[in-house]
């Protein structure tokens, strides 16, 4: 059997290959539902790293896939990135590229292109030395996570019916193995009020101070949400704020304000939604969890409600276990075990649908989303080294 050290150095062999593929990505623009040419490009990347398949499904994903055994893994990345916001606060082009100084700069390097540049060559080198029989793993780039996390893998498991034993996350985890994250949900609250002339506010009901009040309700009961020892505090805030009235002479008769609620452990819908009501019990006001749904690039229409479910896999859980065994036999060091600050498509792999996750990716989470995003060389060698050890070792 090939050791850990072989892997290792089949990795930084490939060192450049998995940098230029990393570049290449970066160069291929691929906001939430615009990733079409990126998704190509990954299928083309596969194929030429001698993936025995490579698709597009109905939605969009790309799926490739290595070996035809009973025992099935999964590594996911998503493909597509938000945009670049205001390009002054850069200092490199963001879509450029550039190779530098053992970094690769742009806007998708840690969140999170490279991942899926180092999967592309994870499964070089296991197509180098050879799959066991009995496994078969599928690699997905997936799509509009940004948008609407998980709404990916809730295809790839229900309509494409794909259902691993186990997947692994590559979102970025500064090489360290996470194992769990917060949920989320996003609600809208909408006020009912009745206009009256602006010289008379008496006569009216002002949906805005009613939205008013209970927005300042709703920074109280942030503060005294529940906490959780490993996944830390939920959070909720008042995102966005909305109203209208016959006129700028006229009270308002109608407001609306946008949710956004983080769910730690022992947290769910039902519960955030009775906290809200609680809230409004006085007020003529009504709180729903909104819906996603959208038409991808394959001209797919597909949605879900934006519930985002809390998971956590136990440290003692096998799949955490052999990834920790993998990191100590690769890198002669002990890993950090912890979760994401974000959410992920986890909330559909584990959340939805209860398949273990393990997340190990490169570059650190605190750069996903920020200007001058770059991810080191190294990281992208280790973390192909682990994908394949893992795989190779399952």
């Amino acid at each position: 059997m090939t050791t850990p050290n072989e892997i290792y150095q089949l990795s930084k062999k490939y060192s450049d290959y998995t940098a230029n593929n990393l570049s290449e990505l970066i160069k291929t623009k691929s906001l939430s539902n615009q990733e079409e040419n990126v998704v190509k490009l990954i299928k083309k990347m596969m194929l030429e790293a001698g993936f025995d398949e490579a698709r597009i499904d109905g939605l969009g994903n790309v799926i490739g896939k290595i070996g035809n055994g009973p025992k099935v893994i999964a590594i996911d990345g998503h493909v597509d990135t938000v945009d670049a916001g205001n390009i002054s606060n850069w200092e490199f082009d963001p879509f450029g590229g550039e190779i530098k100084n053992g970094y690769v700069f742009g806007r998708g390097t840690v969140d999170q292109k490279s991942g899926v540049a180092s999967f592309i060559s994870a499964g070089k080198i296991m197509k180098e030395i050879g799959l066991p029989n009995d496994l078969s793993v599928y690699f997905t780039g997936s799509i509009i996570e940004e948008d609407c996390d998980g709404l990916c893998w809730k295809y790839i498991i229900e309509e494409e019916g794909i259902k691993p034993e186990c997947v692994i996350i590559t979102e970025p985890t500064d090489l360290n193995i996470y194992r769990g994250q917060r949920g989320r949900m996003e609600m809208e609250v909408v006020f009912k009020g009745i206009s009256s002339h602006g010289s008379a506010p008496e006569r009216g009901k002002n949906a805005i101070y009613m939205g008013s009040r209970v927005a300042l309700k709703i920074e109280e009961l942030n503060e005294r949400l529940k906490v959780d020892n490993f996944l830390g505090k939920g959070t909720i805030a008042v995102t966005e704020f909305k109203s209208d009235s016959p006129s700028l002479c006229a009270v308002s008769d109608y407001a609306r304000f946008h949710l956004d609620r983080r769910l730690t452990w022992g947290e769910n819908e039902e519960l955030a939604l009775s906290q809200i009501n609680e809230l409004l019990k006085d007020y003529d006001a009504q709180v729903r969890t909104l819906d996603y749904k959208i038409t991808t690039f394959t001209g797919k229409e597909y949605g879900m409600k934006k519930y985002f479910p809390t998971w956590v896999i136990e440290e003692s859980h096998p799949v955490i276990a052999k990834g920790i065994d993998c990191y100590k036999k690769l890198f002669n060091s002990e890993p950090l075990v912890d979760k994401w600050t974000f959410s992920t498509n986890g909330i559909a792999i584990n959340g939805m649908h209860n398949i273990p996750i393990i997340g190990f990716g490169p570059g650190e989470e605190k750069m996903a989303h920020s200007p001058n995003e770059k991810v080191p060389v190294e990281h992208l060698v280790k973390a192909a080294a682990f994908y394949a050890q893992y795989c190779l070792h399952y």
